[in-house]
């Protein structure tokens, strides 16, 4: 399965990115949570440090497009397959700074991505 890795997952249940994390799990993909606050989203730990991962699928951002700058390093050192940048995340700099790594970019919404099976 397609790992993926939730950057500014939230431990609000009615945030988008805490939804993605769960809807991730029930549907058994490999997923590793980072946040601002250490906690618990359903069975899965939410880190407050940039962990290393290794064969990261999918990167898919909550982030504004200010707050990644600091993220910039960790996401293009996963070396991921796709980042999506979700609804608020779009971010032209990070956009470029990926393609020339080799990685695809996809401004979709992941939450609608994996209730329509296109994820």
């Amino acid at each position: 399965m397609k790992k993926t890795v939730v950057i500014s997952a939230s431990l609000k249940p009615y945030k988008y990115s805490n939804k993605v994390v769960c809807l991730l799990s029930d549907n058994e993909y490999e997923v590793v949570a980072i946040g601002a606050k250490n906690g618990m989203i359903k069975n899965i730990e939410v880190l407050t440090e940039k962990i290393s991962v290794r064969e990261v699928d999918t990167v898919t951002l909550y982030l504004s497009a200010q707050k990644q700058v600091e993220y910039y390093d960790y996401i293009l050192g996963l070396r991921p397959k796709r980042i999506i940048m979700n609804p608020g995340a779009e971010n032209d700099e990070l956009k470029v700074l990926a393609e020339n790594s080799n990685i695809e970019v996809v401004e979709h919404c992941t939450l609608i991505m994996l209730n329509m099976g296109i994820y």
